[in-house]
């Protein structure tokens, strides 16, 4: 019988009471809510003292907000993942925490249980963003020429199904599988096949490897 992986501990960093206990009512029965905190310098104690796995982290708070938090805390030495949520769409907040160090950046308007599937995939070791935002950071991280693609990246590619690589591209760009079956007219699981037989076919570990390999070949426009 596979073992289920523990839960992430995950604290919350906002500086609106009202919203922390709407996001702990939503979370804490998918994920293990460690603590809250409401400024940066409680969000930087927290986190030396509890060890959360993943740091669900506002953007915009006094003094210096979530990148602020995120500095210190790298300061601190082994820092937890941190996963913006914010009301903010705009590609200098996305780009500007995600080069702190954030490992991703979802909208106050996501669900709940899309909410703790992006905890967990954080915690993973993913990237997760909003679909919008996942251009921002791609124009921002892939905007420099590259070299032309070698040979061995044309037989790799030659691999993959047309459908194959429609999957890829959708999750290069932050698609969620639920939003991927969606788009295509496929059921998640098939999705989930698809990703699988890319994952082996290019001989890459995880959705972040892929989602890396897509956009260092301009696989994404």
């Amino acid at each position: 019988m596979t073992e289920v992986p523990p839960a992430p501990r995950v604290l919350l960093v906002d500086d609106h009471q009202l919203f922390r206990a709407g996001v702990r009512s939503e979370l804490e029965r998918l994920v293990a809510i460690a603590g809250d905190a409401a400024t940066v310098d409680d969000a930087v104690r927290a986190i030396a003292d509890l060890r959360p796995d993943v740091v669900l982290l506002d953007v915009h708070m006094p003094d210096g907000g979530g990148v602020e938090v995120i500095r210190r805390a790298a300061a601190q030495g082994d820092p937890p993942r941190f996963l913006a949520l914010s009301v903010s769409d705009a590609a200098e907040d996305v780009i500007a925490v995600i080069r702190a160090g954030a490992r991703g950046y979802v909208t106050k308007s996501i669900s709940g249980p899309e909410l703790a599937d992006a905890v967990r995939r954080v915690h993973g070791g993913d990237a997760v963003f909003s679909p919008k935002l996942a251009g921002f950071v791609l124009d921002a991280f892939a905007g420099a020429p590259r070299a032309p693609a070698a040979p061995e990246d044309d037989a790799a590619l030659d691999q993959l199904t047309p459908r194959e690589r429609e999957v890829l591209r959708h999750l290069a760009r932050g698609y969620m599988y639920k939003e991927i079956a969606l788009r295509l007219g496929i059921s998640a699981k098939t999705v989930e096949a698809h990703v699988s037989a890319v994952l082996r076919k290019l001989q890459l570990s995880n959705r972040h490897e892929l989602s890396r390999w897509a956009v260092e070949r301009r696989l994404v426009e």
